[in-house]
């Protein structure tokens, strides 16, 4: 079955540029197009897509604005920002408000299938490349020593490459674990740090100094 896909943009060329990336292996359709805020909310009235890839500049109702009504009205859709701004305020706006995934419109299309993929299997997905900025950006705040003490050496391995964006499919491979260790081991550390989905533990990582500059 075909991933449905949504694409908000206020540029006709990007939404079709976007569009014909997409459904060049036949795996995504693009049901629908918006060039704004509010007709955005107003096609999500009449058909929900599987993925929602949102610009944050647009005009009438701006990205971050649109996702949260999303949130407010609980549409049953996966949100994926695609932006041109690598402003770390924007990220951290977009994951307080809940969003699925963050991708730089200067990516390679296999990295936006990939992010894709992976808020469709239930995970959330920042691009790597933003790893560093977060860092350098987070670094000076308090370190939750408690909670970093709370893990084992098992655990942290794990919690890095979460922060790094890996899948649990490949988070088993690197470590030649099966996947449901993994699995067991990412559960185990949302207790131990307090949060609920892999976007906030990548945060943490990257506050703690966890995660480093490359």
């Amino acid at each position: 079955m075909k991933t449905r896909v949504m694409i908000a943009d206020d540029h006709s060329l990007v939404r079709e540029g976007i569009k014909q990336l997409l459904e060049f292996d036949g795996s995504i359709e693009v049901i629908s197009e918006a060039a704004n805020g509010v007709e955005c909310l107003e096609k999500l009235e009449k058909e929900i897509p599987d993925v929602l890839l949102l610009d944050v500049n647009m005009p009438e109702k701006n990205g971050l604005d649109v996702l949260s009504e999303i949130k407010e009205k609980q549409y049953d859709v996966k949100v994926l920002i695609l932006t041109v701004h690598n402003d770390l305020e924007y990220l951290i706006r977009a994951i307080d408000i809940g969003v699925d995934g963050y991708i730089l419109k200067d990516s390679e299309s296999a990295e936006l299938k990939r992010a894709i993929q992976a808020v469709m299997a239930g995970e959330n997905y920042i691009q790597a490349s933003l790893i560093p900025a977060l860092n350098n950006r987070l670094a000076n705040r308090d370190i939750d020593k408690d909670k970093i003490d709370s893990l084992t050496s098992r655990e942290l391995e794990v919690l890095v490459k979460v922060a790094n964006g890996m899948l649990n499919k490949e988070i088993a491979t690197s470590l030649n674990i099966s996947e449901r260790t993994v699995k067991n081991h990412v559960s185990n550390i949302f207790k131990k740090i307090d949060v609920s989905d892999r976007t906030q533990a990548a945060v943490f990582a990257i506050r703690n100094n966890i995660i480093k500059l490359f």
